[in-house]
């Protein structure tokens, strides 16, 4: 029991009041989408220049509780020789790391994946906890059309999610569990609102009967959305009871709390969308934004990859992660946020 109170420490500082985590875990291929966007080569000085600036912006601790960084950038140093965990933990930022190996296709279902990753789990979280890692994230991926998603297809990415929730808890790293259910498509809100119940349903069943203990686990969940290709977009009001519909019917309550990915919208509608949730008042588990795009976008074109504009972007960072951090407590006012598009 002494680890999981360990544990449980960990997930209320995470879920720590007017404080949210930032995903900093893509991979080096998708960093290099993100540096593109300021028209840097996607090579590793670039990318520690990138992550450099994000972990050292002055005042960050003020919002963040936690930073979940990539196998890369878990190992890699500031320029005067600081590893990147330790630049979080001064600030009273704790580190987490991804852990799954992404997704391959599965044979027999159309446009169905699968994440991959559990093979030496173990001894890599041992490895990442020695390196300052106190929590970690596996993604798995949900498509919806008219056929997706399978029982089956939800069902091998459940089990994926619970083993690597048992192996991370016996470690003592505490897990974040994220079935994203992607935002593409033509699908309405509705749609949406049964997929998302269905998968975290499923999802929950399987991390009980595999006796996950949920008390020391995170919940990472997708707002509940209307395609993008759908041309009828629902206001902040709609997703935030469609998406509070689909948990109450879903999430067991002694989960120790919920975050947010952005999952493909502007900054500043996942931050509306966030302060409209945190209107609907209090849950029976606490909620917030674990973004990375919706907090890194402002951050990349502020900095555009110059030197000369980096304590310039580095505010901006700081600006996004306000914003949302007032977003979590239901304070937001986007007519008087000018910054974020």
């Amino acid at each position: 029991m002494k680890r999981n109170a360990k544990m449980y420490e960990t997930v209320a500082a995470l879920m720590t009041p007017g404080k949210g985590i930032l995903a900093a875990d893509e991979s080096d291929g998708t960093a290099g989408k993100r540096l593109e966007m300021v028209h840097l080569p996607n090579e590793p000085e670039n990318r520690q220049d990138f992550r450099e600036l994000l972990f050292t912006a002055p005042g960050i601790e003020e919002y963040l509780s936690g930073v979940i960084m990539y196998d890369s950038s878990i190992r890699n140093s500031t320029d005067d020789g600081m590893p990147f965990p330790d630049v979080l933990l001064a600030k009273g930022i704790l580190p987490g790391i991804k852990v799954d190996m992404g997704t391959k296709e599965m044979d027999g279902f159309r446009g169905e994946v699968v994440t991959q990753g559990l093979d030496n789990l173990e001894e890599r979280f041992n490895e990442y906890y020695d390196l300052g890692a106190r929590f970690a994230k596996w993604r798995a991926v949900i498509l919806i059309d008219e056929d997706t998603p399978t029982d089956a297809a939800i069902e091998i990415n459940a089990v994926m999610l619970a083993r690597y929730a048992q192996i991370a808890q016996r470690v003592g790293i505490v897990p974040i569990v994220e079935p994203e259910v992607i935002f593409a498509g033509d699908h309405d809100i509705l749609r949406a609102e049964m997929v998302t119940s269905r998968v975290l349903q499923i999802l929950f069943q399987t991390l009980i009967k595999y006796k996950v203990d949920l008390g020391a686990l995170i919940l990472k969940s997708s707002m509940v959305l209307a395609g993008d290709m759908n041309s009828e977009q629902s206001t902040p009001a709609q997703i935030a009871n469609a998406t509070l519909r689909a948990f109450h019917m879903s999430v067991p309550y002694e989960v120790g709390g919920i975050v947010f990915l952005s999952g493909g919208q502007t900054p500043k509608r996942a931050t509306e969308n966030l302060n409209a949730i945190a209107k609907m008042g209090g849950q029976p588990w606490p909620i917030t934004f674990s973004y990375s795009r919706a907090i890194e976008e402002p951050f990349l074109t502020t900095w555009q990859g110059k030197s000369a504009n980096a304590e310039e972007a580095q505010k901006m960072l700081l600006h996004a992660c306000k914003m949302n951090a007032l977003a979590q407590q239901g304070r937001y006012e986007p007519e008087k946020d000018s910054k974020l598009k």
